[in-house]
């Protein structure tokens, strides 16, 4: 395995939290960190009239979000590799973002490859 890549539902999210640009990426930038990622870059976006969009690039692959407050509703994306754990990350937004529900799976990418580089 390559890297791992959980794929995050949120519903029932405080849409004020789903609408805070800074909050957002205050909160992926410290999961990233606190999973052991190295962050490379990160940029958020917040859309009129509602909406925020978000990506924080780690040597280690990626997190990103994308919100619908109107519908209490985030997309998220933790994939990370080289041992770093993304599930620190996964636990740290859910909690962050409290949703009513929340639903994962988690895809093991690169099957059946390993880091170690053939000969």
């Amino acid at each position: 395995m390559l890297g791992k890549h959980i794929i995050i539902e949120l519903h029932g999210v405080d849409p004020k939290l789903l609408n805070d640009k800074e909050f957002l990426e205050e909160l992926f930038l410290r999961a990233s960190k606190e999973a052991g990622g190295t962050v490379l870059a990160y940029h958020f976006h917040k859309f009129n009239p509602q909406g925020v969009t978000g990506i924080v690039a780690i040597a280690e692959s990626h997190l990103s979000i994308h919100t619908w407050p109107e519908f209490c509703y985030a997309a998220v994306d933790v994939f990370t590799c080289r041992g770093i754990d993304p599930h620190k990350a996964s636990q740290l937004i859910i909690e962050s973002l409290k949703p009513e529900k929340y639903f994962s799976i988690t895809l093991m990418r690169g099957e059946p490859h390993t880091e170690k580089q053939r000969a």
